[in-house]
């Protein structure tokens, strides 16, 4: 009772401090109120796979001169983004250029500071290339150079000595904002080409994040030659582009697209690098793999760090996070062992952990209260949790979209606002309008490992697969109701898990299930939006080991891209694993022998990738201070790639011993580790049966449940992707 006395109160004190604060709107002035219309451009056929299909010729002169744009359309990945919210402003660069009078895009002021007099609107968001230069001050921030002040150099005061100088060039292609960065002499100051301090390197520097498309992206040339700063001083020269950062679009084909344009740019400029590595982590990790795998003459080696094999297989085992939680918190509320946080690696396979302090924790009881239960503070955490929330609706709901008001409320009102309809013109349409899925939960049996290890009882394996249920069709899914009294970084969730947007158990039948296009798993593969492996370059995979911190990035996503070279090309020798305590980068080792593996290639190119590796460039794990622990050739070896993980005579490698690798949903329904199953062949439950799925377990006393609750089938693993093309 004393606990829904403070619910109660807590709820009150809530809603007084919604009605007493205003709404967080700061990007009103700036918002996006008209929606443009898109024009026909080229978009590049995907079959049989696109990394089989030849680019077109280039059609813009590059370079781009020095107070012109680039190009605005994209050269093969097809019709512009509207909405297209710009950000020049926030890069530092100041306003975009008009580009009409008729109100599409946002608006362009004569005294943007004052905010005075619209002079026009611009909805592709160009900005002229120009140039700025730096110097480095002794507190390691770059200070910006006037040109007054080009032969006045030892009036900088504050600069470190020996004088370090830089040059950035900015400008748009594609219309994200790119960048070129170098370091220079005092003579070079002013000059756009002059760069004898370049070492004929090139570093194309990608960022992750997680981005639904619609904005063109905040890119500041500070920031870019900041975080290469010792591959900068080294003579490295440092190309990047806002559309190459996650953060804004997983569109592959048009983060390839930007890519090669920018690279074409700067080869213009400076002629042909040695050779360009890809260095970025998490979604600028995945990207190196996909562009890697689907294109030609952008990279030569990669360095993704805290990546994925891709995005869309992410999301496989991802979207069922909210699942479990709404279940554990709703539906399973009365089982007490699903409150015993360690329980729940049995169902999800990632890590959870007990006393780990959620930043979100009050918002279960005040749902619990809402929902009519007996409420109850959560005792511990989990990365289902403390990774991915939030990120479910941001990434599926197509009536969710931003918290940020970068566009009004009609804008938004028109508009679907989820990863699927960023992929729009690969994935197709439903009879709603509304962009094709591709993940599905159909026969999936969460719990199956945990069930045959006897983990969890029988009861409890129907039980959970009765009521977990899945994500409502997309055109029936509602936006969640989120309140920002505070502003963004403090929302409150008033529902909870995505709970309204979940199935649900009716008349004691089972909570409905989801099965996907197999239209759209097809074009996601032949699209190169997955990752499968075919990949002949130079790769080291570089990590923090984070599972400890609940963190999204599990160090299992390294193995299913591992698990996938082998696949597609019988090995896994061009990739080389390091993982490291989060105290110790070893970013800058891997640049390093990066430098001899490409080296080493331009000298013998007869050569493949896995030849030329360096002999000491191995598998390898780091302790806090940098010291390696083990390196070798199976010291990561694990239950990722042994058949006989669970006997007692399974030996883990020293690697792995030492660092943990966790699985996902998917794995504890008895998935495969490369982890892109994204519909599964079913089999009949009876069948399942008869081929000992279920081990020695007596399904007995449920059958008639299970018979029920797999009507349609279970899935059957071994037969692979039902979504794959049989040609790739």
């Amino acid at each position: 009772m004393q606990k829904r006395k403070f619910i109660f109160v807590t709820l009150t004190l809530i809603a007084v401090l919604i009605w007493l604060y205003p709404s967080e709107r700061p990007y009103q002035y700036r918002q996006v109120k008209r929606l443009a219309s898109a024009e026909e451009n080229y978009l590049l056929p995907i079959s049989p796979h696109i990394s089989q299909v030849n680019r077109p010729d280039e059609t813009f002169y590059f370079p781009i001169k020095l107070g012109h744009v680039g190009p605005s359309n994209s050269l093969y990945s097809g019709p512009k983004q509207y909405p297209f919210y710009c950000m020049t402003i926030d890069s530092g660069i100041g306003q975009p250029l008009v580009d009409n009078q008729e109100g599409f895009g946002v608006p362009v002021y004569e005294n943007i500071a004052l905010q005075t007099a619209i002079i026009g609107y611009s909805k592709d968001c160009l900005v002229k290339s120009h140039l700025q230069f730096y110097y480095l001050n002794n507190n390691e921030k770059l200070v910006k150079i006037s040109p007054e002040q080009f032969s006045q150099l030892t009036s900088l005061r504050d600069a470190q000595l020996p004088l370090q100088l830089f040059r950035a060039e900015q400008g748009s292609i594609n219309r994200f904002i790119y960048t070129i960065a170098m370091a220079i002499t005092p003579e070079e100051l002013g000059t756009r080409t002059k760069s004898s301090l370049w070492n004929k390197k090139l570093i194309y520097q990608f960022h992750g994040g997680s981005g639904i498309g619609f904005r063109q992206g905040r890119q500041k040339a500070t920031r870019t030659i900041t975080r290469r700063l010792e591959e900068v001083q080294k003579g490295y020269a440092i190309i990047s582009s806002s559309g190459n950062r996650t953060s804004y679009t997983y569109n592959m084909l048009l983060a390839e697209d930007t890519a090669r344009r920018v690279k074409l740019h700067f080869i213009s400029l400076f002629g042909e690098p040695l050779y360009t590595v890809g260095i970025g982590g998490s979604g600028g990790g995945l990207a190196q793999y996909l562009i890697g795998q689907n294109s030609r003459g952008i990279l030569d080696g990669l360095i993704p760090q805290y990546s994925y094999p891709d995005m869309l297989s992410q999301t496989i085992y991802t979207l069922d996070c909210d699942l479990f939680n709404n279940y554990f918190t709703f539906r399973a509320k009365d089982n007490s062992r699903w409150q015993q946080w360690d329980q729940r690696q049995l169902l999800e396979g990632m890590n959870s952990l007990h006393d780990f302090p959620q930043k979100i924790a009050f918002l279960q009881p005040v749902a619990q209260f809402m929902a009519g239960m007996v409420p109850s503070f959560p005792k511990g955490n989990s990365e289902c949790i403390n990774g991915y929330f939030g990120l479910s609706t941001f990434i599926h709901n197509p009536r969710q979209g931003f918290l940020r008001h970068f566009f009004s409320e009609d804008v938004v009102e028109q508009t679907n606002w989820n990863y699927w309809e960023d992929m729009a013109w690969l994935f197709g349409r439903d009879k709603y309008g509304l962009v094709e899925s591709t993940w599905d939960n159909e026969g999936v049996q969460y719990g199956l490992s945990a069930l045959k290890q006897r983990k969890i009882t029988l009861a409890e394996f129907v039980h959970i697969n009765k009521n977990i249920g899945s994500w409502k069709a997309q055109h029936q899914m509602r936006a969640e109701t989120i309140v920002t009294p505070f502003g963004r970084k403090m929302p409150f969730w008033i529902s909870l898990w995505g709970s309204d947007n979940i199935t649900q158990v009716m008349d004691n039948e089972l909570a409905p299930r989801r099965s996907a296009s197999l239209k759209a798993i097809e074009a996601a593969y032949r699209g190169g939006q997955v990752f499968i492996g075919k990949l002949n370059l130079p790769i080291i995979d570089v990590r923090h080991y984070l599972e400890e911190k609940l963190d999204m990035h599990h160090i299992s996503a390294s193995f299913s891209t591992r698990l996938r070279l082998q696949q597609a090309n019988g090995h896994y020798e061009n990739q080389v694993i390091w993982v490291a305590k989060r105290d110790f980068d070893p970013t800058n080792q891997a640049f390093e022998l990066m430098d001899l593996w490409l080296l080493k290639r331009l000298a013998f190119p007869e050569l493949n990738a896995a030849q030329s590796k360096p002999v000491q460039l191995q598998d390898t794990c780091f302790d806090d201070q940098g010291s390696v622990l083990a390196e070798g050739k199976d010291v990561w070896h694990g239950n990722w790639n042994n058949g006989d993980y669970g006997k007692k005579d399974f030996k883990r490698g020293v690697c792995a011993e030492h660092y943990a690798i966790f699985s996902n949903s998917r794995i504890q329904a008895e998935g495969p580790w490369q982890g892109s199953v994204f519909k599964c062949y079913k089999i009949p439950f009876e069948q399942a049966i008869e081929q000992g799925m279920y081990a020695d377990i007596d399904l007995t006393e449920q059958l008639t449940s299970l018979r029920a609750i797999f009507s349609q089938g279970v899935c059957d693993y071994s037969q692979g992707d039902a979504g794959r093309p049989s040609d790739l």
